[in-house]
């Protein structure tokens, strides 16, 4: 189930070609942030997300499958994690995890594994 966990939801409402930069992300519990990057690669889409002050700075990785809902009116992007199970995901270094197979599934692993809502 992994895999398929890389891919936008069909009822997300994600708009192939669209721009996800600097849209904010909504935790299922309060913001965290604005998206950085975002990739649409089939079987490895995912947003990037700069948390600023929320947690120090750091930026997230969030595949395409934590992404409830798209709200290209408001520029914003919903996920059905809380802000816990976000900052408690593997830490991400974009110079070293992106493109990083074994981050890949280790990222994946956390977020469709026991911790999923």
């Amino acid at each position: 189930m992994t895999e398929n966990f890389w891919g936008y939801r069909e009822t997300a409402g994600r708009l192939g070609g669209s721009d996800l930069t600097g849209y904010k992300v909504e935790a299922s519990d309060g913001s965290i942030g604005k998206v950085d990057k975002h990739s649409d690669e089939v079987g490895s889409s995912y947003i990037v997300v700069d948390t600023g002050p929320w947690i120090f700075g750091k930026e997230v990785l969030l595949p395409a499958g934590t992404i409830s809902r798209i709200d290209a009116n408001d520029e914003k992007v919903y996920v059905d994690r809380t802000k816990e199970q976000i900052k408690n995901a593997p830490e991400f270094d974009k110079d070293k995890h992106l493109g990083d197979a074994d981050y890949h599934r280790q990222v994946g692993g956390y977020y469709d594994g026991p911790h999923r809502l």
